[in-house]
């Protein structure tokens, strides 16, 4: 019987390092410091590098990264907050926590990002403290254009760069651009711990000084609580040990899955499919994801022919029933794609059997 072609596999990818991880893990177990010691610090230090800024903070998950990085810019409860509303609700998630509004914009029909001209309306119209811009899929988003539209009006741009590690574009990579940049590394990442993890990176020192407290309790020296807003919120030791580990291959993994892409984007030829096709260094490939009218059916064929498939994301954020909101127009685009995408397998230790059964079953749907 032939084995089912997975969406990810994490086992793939870490036997590729297992020997640093193990290594890794028994460094920290023996050292017997497990949270805010050296390798946070190593790895904070590796990781801004990496991105081309003067500080990574770790955090607990990516979700984490984003409600404090707002704090650390000032947003405050009640105050609106710009972001898209086809990413999952990670946003909404944060901006809920700080008692902030999410006001939604549309996207691009093209690249599923923010619409820097459905942005200038907003902007034009209502009060907006910050900005999350999401690198949705592994495409950095129009952030020059973001954050130039922003700048003038003393908006800070954050960066959702959680689907996003290591794209690059002109040479500057994605965190680099905003006033902070948000990471998640959540297993299943280009830059995936073995359990949840998360940064935020910025080239503004006085954030970096207010991110450090807020993840802990807002301390501004051990049991003194200074800063409102704070939490538990710590990468600990382990997970950035292993996240120390695999950083160094990032960037193979990341051109592994642009050459999956890539493959796709031309040997798929089935017209019902539109196929993304712009795999430059601005987009890592984190997920591979199709439209289709007739989605329902075409996941059937998929799966009758072994081939996994899943939808990021079903839900858009204004339509959660937890947060139904009637009064939210102007996402056309948003809803269209909602009912439309869906993600095929594109990871890195895909086997060339693999990609090419993919793409037998999509073009003989």
């Amino acid at each position: 019987m032939t084995a089912r072609v997975p969406l990810n596999d994490l086992v793939r990818q870490n036997k590729l390092v297992h020997d640093e991880l193990v290594a890794s893990a028994r460094r920290v177990i023996e050292r017997g410091w497990y949270v805010l010691g050296s390798e946070t610090a190593g790895f904070e230090t590796a990781f801004a590098n990496y991105c081309g800024v003067s500080h990574a903070v770790g955090v607990a998950n990516g979700t984490d990264a984003l409600e404090l990085a707002m704090r650390a810019a000032g947003v405050d409860e009640g105050d609106g907050v710009a972001t898209v509303a086809n990413a999952g609700f990670y946003a909404g998630t944060s901006i809920h926590a700080i008692g902030a509004k999410p006001l939604y914009v549309d996207v691009d029909a093209e690249t599923h990002s923010m619409s820097v001209d459905a942005l200038k309306r907003l902007l034009g119209r209502q009060a907006v403290r910050a900005v999350i811009a999401t690198h949705l899929y592994g495409r950095l988003a129009r952030i020059e254009t973001i954050t130039a539209i922003c700048k003038p009006l003393g908006i800070p741009v954050i960066e959702d760069c959680a689907q996003a590690h290591g794209a690059s574009r002109d040479g500057r990579k994605a965190g680099s651009f905003g006033m902070a940049g948000c990471f998640s590394f959540y297993p299943t990442k280009n830059l995936g711990a073995l359990g949840d993890g998360g940064a935020v990176t910025t080239d503004d020192a006085v954030m970096a000084e207010r991110l450090r407290e807020l993840r802990q309790y807002g301390w501004s020296k051990k049991y003194q609580v200074s800063r409102a807003g704070g939490r538990n919120s710590r990468l600990d030791e382990l997970q950035a040990a292993l996240l120390l580990a695999k950083l160094p291959h990032l960037d193979r993994w990341n051109d592994d899955r642009r050459k999956i892409a890539r493959r796709y984007s031309e040997e798929i030829k089935n017209p019902r499919i539109k196929c993304p096709t712009d795999f430059g260094t601005d987009n890592v490939a984190h997920l591979f994801v199709v439209l289709c009218e007739d989605r329902e059916d075409l996941r059937r064929h998929l799966d009758k022919h072994g081939i996994s498939s899943d939808i990021h994301y079903p839900i858009s954020d204004h339509q959660q029933p937890a947060y139904m909101d009637s009064s939210v127009d102007g996402l056309a685009v948003t809803e269209r794609l909602a009912r439309q995408i869906v993600t095929i397998p594109c990871f890195n230790e895909m086997e060339e059997e693999e990609i090419s059964r993919v793409v037998a079953a999509l073009n003989g749907w």
